[in-house]
C-alpha cells in the first residue's frame, strides 16, 4: 500500500517574490520538505537571508534576478534554473502587489502595474516553466490567488480582479496541461502577517474588523499557514488535485 508522501527530496522549485513574507516562508518550507529552491527576486542584490537559511538545511539555493514584470528576466531565470539543477519540478507564482485606491480614483499606471505583475507575470512564468515541464512530462504549478478573488475588498477593485482571474487561469492551465502530468493549483490566503500587511494591521480598528471577518478562527494568518498548503500541493500526496484553488481564509468566505 502506498501512503501519501509529502517529501520533496530531489525536487527543484522556483518561487517568485521570494525575498520576504509569503515568498520567504514558502521557499523555506519547500527546502525543509527536501527541495532545492531557485529564488526569484525583484532585486537579486537585496536577497536577504533566505538563501543562507536554505543552505543551513542542507539544500541548495539559487538567487535569481526575476522581476516578473520583465518577460526577459522570467525566461532567463527559468533557463538558469534548468542549467543549474538540470530540471524544474515546482513553480510557485507568489510575486504580487496591491496598490490601494477607491475605484473612481484608480490611476492608469497603477492599473497597468497591478495587471503586469499579478496576472501577466503569473501567466508568462507559468508558460516559461510549463515548456520545461511539458518536455519532462511532469510538474507542479501553484499560483497565488487571494480571498480577494472571492470576496470584494473596498479600495482594492483592481487587485481583486487580478486574483479572481488567477483562480480561473489556474483552471485553464490545469485542463490544457493535464495530459503532460502537470498539475496547476492555487492558494487564496486571507490577511497574513507579513511586511506587506504590517502597516494596515497596525491600525487597531482595521485589525479588529479583519479578525471579526475571519469568522471561524478569529486570528490573523501566519506565513507558514500558507506555506503548508503549497508544500502539500507540490507533493505527490496531491497528485489527483488540479484546477483547484484552496482558500486559506480562516472561514472569511464561509460567512
Amino acid at each position: 500500500m502506498d501512503f501519501p508522501a509529502f517529501d520533496l527530496t530531489g525536487q527543484v522549485a522556483v518561487v517568485t517574490g521570494a525575498a520576504r513574507g509569503l515568498g520567504e516562508a514558502i521557499s523555506l518550507a519547500l527546502a525543509h520538505a527536501g527541495a532545492d529552491v531557485a529564488l526569484g527576486l525583484r532585486d537579486v542584490k537585496a536577497q536577504g537571508s533566505v538563501a543562507g537559511r536554505i543552505g543551513a538545511m542542507g539544500r541548495r539555493a539559487l538567487p535569481l534576478q526575476m522581476d516578473v514584470g520583465r518577460l526577459d528576466q522570467i525566461f532567463q531565470a527559468v533557463d538558469d534554473t534548468v542549467k543549474t539543477f538540470g530540471h524544474l519540478d515546482i513553480l510557485v507564482n507568489n510575486a504580487g502587489l496591491a496598490p490601494e485606491n477607491l475605484a473612481e480614483n484608480v490611476r492608469e499606471q497603477d492599473f497597468d502595474l497591478t495587471l503586469a505583475v499579478n496576472l501577466k507575470g503569473t501567466f508568462f512564468a507559468s508558460q516559461a516553466a510549463g515548456r520545461v515541464m511539458i518536455g519532462q512530462k511532469s510538474g507542479r504549478i501553484i499560483n497565488m490567488s487571494s480571498q480577494a478573488g472571492f470576496a470584494a475588498l473596498p479600495t482594492e477593485s483592481v487587485y481583486c480582479m487580478t486574483k479572481a482571474a488567477i483562480a480561473h487561469l489556474t483552471k485553464c492551465l490545469a485542463v490544457e496541461w493535464g495530459k503532460y502530468n502537470i498539475t496547476v493549483n492555487a492558494v487564496a490566503p486571507t490577511f497574513i502577517r507579513t511586511p506587506g500587511t504590517e502597516e494596515c494591521l497596525a491600525n487597531p480598528e482595521f485589525r479588529a474588523d479583519v479578525v471579526e471577518r475571519i469568522a471561524a478562527l478569529h486570528r490573523i494568518g501566519e506565513p507558514m499557514d500558507v506555506a503548508g498548503a503549497v508544500v502539500f500541493l507540490a507533493s505527490s500526496a496531491a497528485s489527483l488535485i488540479t484546477g483547484h484553488t484552496i482558500l486559506i481564509d480562516g472561514g472569511w468566505t464561509a460567512r
